[in-house]
Protein backbone atom coordinates (compact mmCIF):
# COMPACT_ATOMS: atom_id res chain seq x y z
CA UNK A 1 0.00 0.00 0.00
CA UNK A 2 1.37 3.41 -0.93
CA UNK A 3 3.24 5.28 1.82
CA UNK A 4 1.78 8.49 0.41
CA UNK A 5 -1.49 7.72 2.19
CA UNK A 6 -2.09 9.39 5.54
CA UNK A 7 -2.41 7.32 8.68
CA UNK A 8 -4.29 8.14 11.86
CA UNK A 9 -2.50 7.82 15.19
CA UNK A 10 -4.39 4.58 15.78
CA UNK A 11 -3.04 2.90 12.63
CA UNK A 12 -0.74 0.54 14.56
CA UNK A 13 -3.57 -0.35 16.97
CA UNK A 14 -5.86 -1.25 14.06
CA UNK A 15 -3.22 -3.46 12.44
CA UNK A 16 -2.36 -5.16 15.76
CA UNK A 17 -6.05 -5.97 16.30
CA UNK A 18 -6.67 -7.46 12.88
CA UNK A 19 -8.02 -4.41 11.11
CA UNK A 20 -7.93 -4.82 7.32
CA UNK A 21 -6.52 -1.55 6.07
CA UNK A 22 -7.66 -0.02 2.78
CA UNK A 23 -7.18 3.32 1.00
CA UNK A 24 -10.02 5.75 1.73
CA UNK A 25 -10.11 9.49 0.99
CA UNK A 26 -6.31 9.66 1.01
CA UNK A 27 -5.97 7.65 4.22
CA UNK A 28 -5.25 4.06 5.23
CA UNK A 29 -8.32 3.12 7.25
CA UNK A 30 -9.71 -0.12 8.71
CA UNK A 31 -12.53 -1.43 6.52
CA UNK A 32 -13.30 -4.24 8.98
CA UNK A 33 -11.99 -6.25 11.93
CA UNK A 34 -11.97 -10.06 12.38
CA UNK A 35 -15.60 -10.06 13.57
CA UNK A 36 -16.65 -8.89 10.10
CA UNK A 37 -18.73 -5.90 8.96
CA UNK A 38 -22.16 -7.49 9.43
CA UNK A 39 -21.51 -8.29 13.09
CA UNK A 40 -19.94 -4.84 13.59
CA UNK A 41 -23.13 -3.34 12.18
CA UNK A 42 -25.30 -5.37 14.56
CA UNK A 43 -23.11 -4.55 17.59
CA UNK A 44 -23.62 -0.84 16.91
CA UNK A 45 -27.38 -1.27 16.52
CA UNK A 46 -27.76 -3.33 19.72
CA UNK A 47 -25.11 -1.86 22.03
CA UNK A 48 -22.14 0.37 21.13
CA UNK A 49 -19.59 0.75 18.36
CA UNK A 50 -16.42 2.84 18.40
CA UNK A 51 -15.23 4.50 15.17
CA UNK A 52 -11.84 6.03 14.37
CA UNK A 53 -12.90 8.94 12.16
CA UNK A 54 -9.82 11.11 12.54
CA UNK A 55 -9.52 11.30 8.75
CA UNK A 56 -12.25 13.96 8.90
CA UNK A 57 -11.33 17.63 9.10
CA UNK A 58 -12.11 20.34 11.65
CA UNK A 59 -12.00 24.12 11.25
CA UNK A 60 -12.41 26.93 13.78
CA UNK A 61 -14.13 30.09 12.56
CA UNK A 62 -13.66 33.18 14.73
CA UNK A 63 -14.00 36.95 14.51
CA UNK A 64 -16.72 39.62 14.78
CA UNK A 65 -18.26 38.65 11.41
CA UNK A 66 -18.12 34.87 11.90
CA UNK A 67 -21.90 34.43 12.12
CA UNK A 68 -22.66 36.57 9.04
CA UNK A 69 -19.85 34.90 7.09
CA UNK A 70 -21.00 31.35 7.82
CA UNK A 71 -24.60 32.29 7.16
CA UNK A 72 -23.70 33.29 3.60
CA UNK A 73 -21.53 30.20 3.15
CA UNK A 74 -23.97 27.48 4.22
CA UNK A 75 -27.58 26.55 3.45
CA UNK A 76 -28.81 26.49 7.07
CA UNK A 77 -29.56 29.72 8.94
CA UNK A 78 -26.90 29.66 11.64
CA UNK A 79 -28.51 32.67 13.33
CA UNK A 80 -31.18 30.25 14.58
CA UNK A 81 -28.62 28.14 16.43
CA UNK A 82 -28.33 28.33 20.21
CA UNK A 83 -25.02 28.27 22.04
CA UNK A 84 -23.46 24.75 21.99
CA UNK A 85 -25.97 23.63 19.33
CA UNK A 86 -24.81 21.57 16.32
CA UNK A 87 -26.51 21.46 12.94
CA UNK A 88 -26.10 19.72 9.60
CA UNK A 89 -25.62 22.09 6.65
CA UNK A 90 -24.32 22.21 3.08
CA UNK A 91 -21.92 24.48 1.27
CA UNK A 92 -22.99 24.96 -2.34
CA UNK A 93 -21.46 26.20 -5.55
CA UNK A 94 -23.25 29.10 -7.28
CA UNK A 95 -24.58 26.41 -9.67
CA UNK A 96 -26.29 24.61 -6.74
CA UNK A 97 -23.96 21.59 -6.61
CA UNK A 98 -22.60 20.64 -3.21
CA UNK A 99 -19.07 21.67 -2.19
CA UNK A 100 -19.44 19.57 0.97
CA UNK A 101 -21.86 18.63 3.72
CA UNK A 102 -20.72 19.75 7.16
CA UNK A 103 -21.66 19.82 10.81
CA UNK A 104 -21.48 23.24 12.44
CA UNK A 105 -21.16 23.71 16.22
CA UNK A 106 -21.89 27.11 17.77
CA UNK A 107 -19.50 27.26 20.71
CA UNK A 108 -19.15 30.19 23.16
CA UNK A 109 -15.78 31.28 21.76
CA UNK A 110 -15.87 29.98 18.18
CA UNK A 111 -17.76 28.22 15.44
CA UNK A 112 -16.48 24.66 14.98
CA UNK A 113 -16.98 23.12 11.52
CA UNK A 114 -16.50 19.41 10.79
CA UNK A 115 -15.83 18.53 7.14
CA UNK A 116 -15.31 15.37 5.09
CA UNK A 117 -11.82 13.88 4.79
CA UNK A 118 -11.56 13.98 1.01
CA UNK A 119 -12.75 17.60 0.94
CA UNK A 120 -10.58 19.07 3.70
CA UNK A 121 -8.22 20.93 1.35
CA UNK A 122 -10.98 21.94 -1.04
CA UNK A 123 -13.21 23.14 1.80
CA UNK A 124 -10.46 25.20 3.43
CA UNK A 125 -9.67 26.86 0.11
CA UNK A 126 -13.38 27.49 -0.50
CA UNK A 127 -13.96 28.95 2.95
CA UNK A 128 -10.89 31.18 3.01
CA UNK A 129 -11.60 32.23 -0.57
CA UNK A 130 -14.99 33.59 0.49
CA UNK A 131 -13.75 35.38 3.62
CA UNK A 132 -12.96 38.62 1.79
CA UNK A 133 -14.97 41.53 3.18
CA UNK A 134 -15.56 39.75 6.50
CA UNK A 135 -13.62 40.27 9.74
CA UNK A 136 -13.16 36.55 10.22
CA UNK A 137 -10.41 33.96 10.65
CA UNK A 138 -10.67 30.35 9.45
CA UNK A 139 -8.19 27.98 11.10
CA UNK A 140 -7.61 24.34 10.15
CA UNK A 141 -7.22 22.48 13.46
CA UNK A 142 -7.52 18.97 11.98
CA UNK A 143 -3.97 17.85 12.71
CA UNK A 144 -4.07 18.69 16.42
CA UNK A 145 -7.65 17.49 16.89
CA UNK A 146 -8.56 13.80 17.14
CA UNK A 147 -12.08 12.61 16.33
CA UNK A 148 -13.82 9.37 17.28
CA UNK A 149 -17.49 8.40 17.33
CA UNK A 150 -19.17 6.25 19.97
CA UNK A 151 -22.56 5.17 18.65
CA UNK A 152 -25.35 2.84 19.75
CA UNK A 153 -28.17 2.51 22.32
CA UNK A 154 -25.63 1.87 25.13
CA UNK A 155 -23.12 4.52 24.01
CA UNK A 156 -24.20 7.19 26.50
CA UNK A 157 -24.27 4.67 29.38
CA UNK A 158 -20.71 3.67 28.55
CA UNK A 159 -19.48 7.25 28.15
CA UNK A 160 -20.94 8.16 31.54
CA UNK A 161 -18.24 6.05 33.22
CA UNK A 162 -15.53 8.23 31.63
CA UNK A 163 -16.81 11.79 31.97
CA UNK A 164 -17.81 13.88 35.02
CA UNK A 165 -20.81 15.53 33.38
CA UNK A 166 -24.27 14.02 33.00
CA UNK A 167 -23.81 12.82 29.42
CA UNK A 168 -27.47 11.86 29.10
CA UNK A 169 -28.44 15.47 29.85
CA UNK A 170 -26.70 16.75 26.71
CA UNK A 171 -29.57 17.09 24.20
CA UNK A 172 -29.43 15.57 20.73
CA UNK A 173 -27.53 17.93 18.38
CA UNK A 174 -25.89 19.83 21.22
CA UNK A 175 -22.34 19.71 22.56
CA UNK A 176 -20.53 19.99 25.87
CA UNK A 177 -16.93 20.74 26.81
CA UNK A 178 -15.76 18.28 29.45
CA UNK A 179 -13.16 15.54 29.93
CA UNK A 180 -13.10 11.92 28.78
CA UNK A 181 -10.79 9.71 30.89
CA UNK A 182 -9.31 12.95 32.20
CA UNK A 183 -8.55 14.30 28.72
CA UNK A 184 -10.09 17.70 27.77
CA UNK A 185 -12.75 16.97 25.16
CA UNK A 186 -15.69 18.35 23.23
CA UNK A 187 -18.49 15.82 23.01
CA UNK A 188 -21.23 16.38 20.46
CA UNK A 189 -24.40 14.34 20.72
CA UNK A 190 -24.22 13.81 16.99
CA UNK A 191 -23.36 10.94 14.69
CA UNK A 192 -24.08 9.37 11.35
CA UNK A 193 -25.32 5.88 12.15
CA UNK A 194 -28.99 6.42 12.98
CA UNK A 195 -28.22 5.59 16.62
CA UNK A 196 -27.88 7.61 19.79
CA UNK A 197 -24.32 8.48 20.71
CA UNK A 198 -21.58 11.06 20.50
CA UNK A 199 -18.71 12.30 18.42
CA UNK A 200 -15.71 13.18 20.59
CA UNK A 201 -12.96 15.71 19.81
CA UNK A 202 -9.79 15.90 21.90
CA UNK A 203 -6.00 16.53 21.59
CA UNK A 204 -4.47 14.20 19.02
CA UNK A 205 -1.68 13.11 21.35
CA UNK A 206 -4.29 11.42 23.58
CA UNK A 207 -5.73 9.25 20.78
CA UNK A 208 -4.62 5.86 22.09
CA UNK A 209 -5.50 6.71 25.70
CA UNK A 210 -9.09 7.72 24.94
CA UNK A 211 -9.63 4.91 22.41
CA UNK A 212 -8.47 2.17 24.78
CA UNK A 213 -10.26 3.74 27.76
CA UNK A 214 -13.57 3.47 25.92
CA UNK A 215 -12.96 -0.10 24.75
CA UNK A 216 -11.72 -1.23 28.18
CA UNK A 217 -14.69 0.35 29.97
CA UNK A 218 -17.08 -1.94 28.11
CA UNK A 219 -16.04 -5.22 29.78
CA UNK A 220 -15.73 -3.52 33.17
CA UNK A 221 -19.34 -2.31 33.01
CA UNK A 222 -20.94 -5.20 31.14
CA UNK A 223 -21.57 -3.05 28.07
CA UNK A 224 -20.71 -4.65 24.74
CA UNK A 225 -18.50 -2.35 22.65
CA UNK A 226 -16.28 -3.01 19.65
CA UNK A 227 -14.20 -1.12 17.07
CA UNK A 228 -16.09 -0.59 13.82
CA UNK A 229 -14.62 -0.35 10.31
CA UNK A 230 -15.58 1.57 7.19
CA UNK A 231 -17.79 -1.18 5.73
CA UNK A 232 -20.16 -1.20 8.70
CA UNK A 233 -19.96 2.59 8.94
CA UNK A 234 -21.28 2.72 5.37
CA UNK A 235 -24.18 0.31 5.96
CA UNK A 236 -25.05 2.06 9.23
CA UNK A 237 -25.31 5.47 7.57
CA UNK A 238 -27.06 4.05 4.50
CA UNK A 239 -30.02 2.39 6.30
CA UNK A 240 -31.32 5.66 7.80
CA UNK A 241 -30.77 7.30 4.37
CA UNK A 242 -27.91 9.62 5.33
CA UNK A 243 -26.00 11.01 2.36
CA UNK A 244 -22.34 10.23 1.72
CA UNK A 245 -20.28 12.79 -0.16
CA UNK A 246 -19.15 11.36 -3.48
CA UNK A 247 -22.26 9.19 -3.70
CA UNK A 248 -25.59 10.91 -2.86
CA UNK A 249 -24.04 14.39 -3.03
CA UNK A 250 -21.25 15.76 -5.23
CA UNK A 251 -20.13 18.98 -6.88
CA UNK A 252 -22.72 18.23 -9.59
CA UNK A 253 -25.63 17.02 -7.43
CA UNK A 254 -27.84 19.60 -5.73
CA UNK A 255 -29.41 19.35 -2.26
CA UNK A 256 -32.86 19.27 -3.85
CA UNK A 257 -31.98 16.29 -6.05
CA UNK A 258 -30.50 14.56 -2.98
CA UNK A 259 -33.64 15.15 -0.83
CA UNK A 260 -31.77 17.57 1.42
CA UNK A 261 -34.05 20.55 0.91
CA UNK A 262 -34.85 20.38 4.64
CA UNK A 263 -31.27 21.58 5.32
CA UNK A 264 -31.76 24.68 3.14
CA UNK A 265 -33.31 27.90 4.46
CA UNK A 266 -34.51 29.80 1.42
CA UNK A 267 -35.67 32.77 3.51
CA UNK A 268 -32.05 33.96 3.78
CA UNK A 269 -29.17 34.44 1.35
CA UNK A 270 -26.56 31.75 0.75
CA UNK A 271 -24.24 30.82 -2.10
CA UNK A 272 -26.20 28.68 -4.56
CA UNK A 273 -29.64 29.85 -3.40
CA UNK A 274 -30.68 31.36 -6.75
CA UNK A 275 -29.72 28.22 -8.68
CA UNK A 276 -31.69 26.03 -6.25
CA UNK A 277 -34.76 28.28 -6.42
CA UNK A 278 -34.57 28.13 -10.23
CA UNK A 279 -34.32 24.33 -10.11
CA UNK A 280 -37.24 24.17 -7.69
CA UNK A 281 -39.37 26.30 -10.03
CA UNK A 282 -38.45 24.45 -13.22
CA UNK A 283 -38.60 20.93 -11.75
CA UNK A 284 -35.86 18.48 -10.83
CA UNK A 285 -34.09 16.62 -13.64
CA UNK A 286 -33.49 13.64 -11.32
CA UNK A 287 -34.50 12.44 -7.88
CA UNK A 288 -32.85 10.28 -5.28
CA UNK A 289 -34.77 7.09 -4.53
CA UNK A 290 -34.24 4.03 -2.37
CA UNK A 291 -34.62 0.64 -3.98
CA UNK A 292 -34.70 -3.00 -2.98
CA UNK A 293 -33.22 -5.67 -5.24
CA UNK A 294 -35.71 -8.46 -6.05
CA UNK A 295 -33.30 -10.68 -8.02
CA UNK A 296 -30.00 -12.06 -6.77
CA UNK A 297 -27.04 -9.74 -7.15
CA UNK A 298 -25.11 -6.89 -5.55
CA UNK A 299 -25.97 -3.39 -6.80
CA UNK A 300 -22.78 -1.32 -6.88
CA UNK A 301 -22.32 2.44 -7.07
CA UNK A 302 -22.16 3.56 -10.69
CA UNK A 303 -24.30 0.73 -12.11
CA UNK A 304 -26.94 1.89 -14.59
CA UNK A 305 -30.67 1.78 -13.83
CA UNK A 306 -33.03 0.91 -16.68
CA UNK A 307 -36.80 0.90 -17.14
CA UNK A 308 -38.86 -2.05 -18.37
CA UNK A 309 -38.09 -1.11 -21.98
CA UNK A 310 -34.37 -1.32 -21.32
CA UNK A 311 -33.79 2.44 -21.51
CA UNK A 312 -31.25 3.82 -19.05
CA UNK A 313 -33.03 6.17 -16.67
CA UNK A 314 -30.58 6.58 -13.80
CA UNK A 315 -27.51 5.47 -11.84
CA UNK A 316 -26.89 3.70 -8.53
CA UNK A 317 -25.39 6.06 -5.91
CA UNK A 318 -24.93 3.46 -3.15
CA UNK A 319 -25.57 -0.27 -3.25
CA UNK A 320 -24.92 -2.83 -0.51
CA UNK A 321 -26.28 -5.47 1.82
CA UNK A 322 -28.34 -3.80 4.55
CA UNK A 323 -27.89 -6.04 7.62
CA UNK A 324 -30.82 -4.67 9.66
CA UNK A 325 -33.38 -5.41 6.93
CA UNK A 326 -31.37 -8.37 5.55
CA UNK A 327 -31.72 -7.29 1.93
CA UNK A 328 -29.58 -6.01 -0.90
CA UNK A 329 -30.63 -2.39 -1.29
CA UNK A 330 -29.44 0.85 -2.76
CA UNK A 331 -30.01 4.50 -3.47
CA UNK A 332 -30.12 5.80 -7.03
CA UNK A 333 -30.75 8.93 -9.03
CA UNK A 334 -33.54 8.39 -11.55
CA UNK A 335 -35.70 10.50 -13.81
CA UNK A 336 -38.56 11.98 -11.72
CA UNK A 337 -41.29 9.90 -13.34
CA UNK A 338 -39.63 6.75 -11.96
CA UNK A 339 -39.33 8.00 -8.36
CA UNK A 340 -42.75 6.84 -7.12
CA UNK A 341 -42.75 4.12 -4.44
CA UNK A 342 -43.48 0.73 -5.99
CA UNK A 343 -42.04 1.59 -9.40
CA UNK A 344 -40.28 -1.41 -10.94
CA UNK A 345 -36.73 -0.88 -12.13
CA UNK A 346 -33.84 -2.94 -13.46
CA UNK A 347 -30.31 -2.61 -12.13
CA UNK A 348 -27.77 -3.53 -14.80
CA UNK A 349 -25.32 -5.81 -12.99
CA UNK A 350 -22.53 -6.86 -15.34
CA UNK A 351 -24.84 -5.62 -18.11
CA UNK A 352 -27.59 -8.05 -17.07
CA UNK A 353 -30.91 -6.57 -15.85
CA UNK A 354 -31.78 -7.48 -12.27
CA UNK A 355 -35.29 -6.67 -11.01
CA UNK A 356 -35.67 -4.02 -8.31
CA UNK A 357 -38.38 -1.71 -7.03
CA UNK A 358 -38.51 1.74 -5.48
CA UNK A 359 -39.28 1.54 -1.75
CA UNK A 360 -40.03 3.94 1.08
CA UNK A 361 -37.12 5.73 2.74
CA UNK A 362 -35.45 5.15 5.15
CA UNK A 363 -34.76 1.44 5.57
CA UNK A 364 -34.14 2.06 9.28
CA UNK A 365 -35.78 4.75 11.39
CA UNK A 366 -33.16 6.58 13.49
CA UNK A 367 -33.26 5.48 17.12
CA UNK A 368 -32.36 8.80 18.73
CA UNK A 369 -33.30 9.59 22.32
Amino acid sequence: MSEKLNRTRLFDWHVAHGGRMVPFAGWEMPVQYPTGPIEEHHITRRSAGLFDIDHMGQFNVTGPDAEAYLNLLVTWDVRLMKETEAHYALMCHPTGGVVDDVFIYRMPDRWFVVVNADNRGKDFEWMTGHAEGFDVTVTDVSDETYMVALQGPKAIDLLQHLTPIDAAAVPRFFAAETTVDGVPALIGRTGYTGEDGVEIFFPAENALQVWEAILNTGPKTGIEVAPIGLAARDSLRFEPAFSLYGHEITDDITPLEARLGWACRFDKEFIGREALLKQKAEGLPRKLVSFELLDRGVPRAGYAIANAAGEEIGTVATGLYAPTVQKYCGSAFVQPQYAKIGTELNVLIRNKPKAAKVVKRPFYKPAYK
